[in-house]
């Protein structure tokens, strides 16, 4: 995204704020609750409509295109307050994800393959090395309604890799996840963008973004404050002052 300014009523939520997702890279996106980190979400997926500015997925101006549009792009997403067919089995919910990619797919729309397969397998394969690779494969036909939210927020992702997307939004996707789930969750995120996906993440764990991320994005009062790699945002001023505290 170039210049990207949001205005709700008097309200000026983002002002001027770049930012780019390279192939293969995850980028941070920090700051203060209110910032405007969701609300850059929303204007990347077309939730909301920018007042300035552009929003471009793998090179295309997708500015004028509404959500599913750009989904069928490869733009993907989790969401800050979880996303879920309660009702419905681990397994069916990545199933819909996957399902709704064959539709595009038949539609002439092809998505970026990152799950190291052949690209063609039967749905139910696919499901299933979804499942694997989160490490939800024992809990296929539980209904996600009777899990805790660490294991429902992994749900949401196979939900969001089944659209094989190539570039992936997660908000806050570490939460509820306790230390070495949020480790495996790093590692996972590192394996997935080795294979190409690139991946922007809001998280309020400021150990797990400095751990995976190679350039981070800091928010406030939705102004970009600083940019960088994970040391120079950890020794920026401003950013410590407006988010990070003394003691980071």
């Amino acid at each position: 995204m170039s210049g990207v300014t949001v205005r709700f009523g008097g309200h000026q939520a983002l002002t001027d704020v770049s930012l780019g997702v390279d192939e293969g890279q995850i980028v941070g996106l920090i700051g203060p609750n209110g910032a405007g980190k969701t609300t850059l979400f929303n204007a990347v997926c077309g939730v909301v409509t920018p007042s300035a500015g552009s929003v471009r997925i793998m090179g295309r101006d997708v500015s004028n295109l509404n959500t599913h549009r750009r989904a069928r792009l490869g733009l993907g997403r989790t969401f800050q307050r979880l996303e879920v067919f309660s009702s419905l089995t681990v397994s069916d919910n990545v199933r819909v994800g996957v399902e709704i990619r064959q539709t595009w797919e038949r539609r002439g729309t092809t998505a970026r393959q990152f799950l190291a397969t052949d690209g063609n397998l039967p749905v139910d394969a696919e499901v299933d090395l979804i499942l694997e690779r989160l490490g939800l494969g024992g809990l296929a036909d539980v209904p996600v309604g009777s899990l805790p939210t660490g294991q429902a927020r992994l749900v949401e992702l196979g939900r969001a890799l089944g659209a094989r997307p190539s570039v992936l939004l997660l908000d806050e996707p570490a939460s509820g996840l306790d230390d070495p789930e949020t480790a495996d969750f790093g590692r996972l995120l590192t394996d997935l963008a080795g294979a190409g996906l690139g991946i922007l993440l809001v998280e309020h764990d400021v150990g797990l973004v400095m751990d995976v991320c190679e350039h981070i994005c800091v928010l406030d009062f939705g102004s970009v404050i600083a940019s960088g790699d994970p040391e120079v945002v950890r020794a920026n001023e401003a950013v410590v002052a407006a988010y990070l505290g003394a003691g980071t």
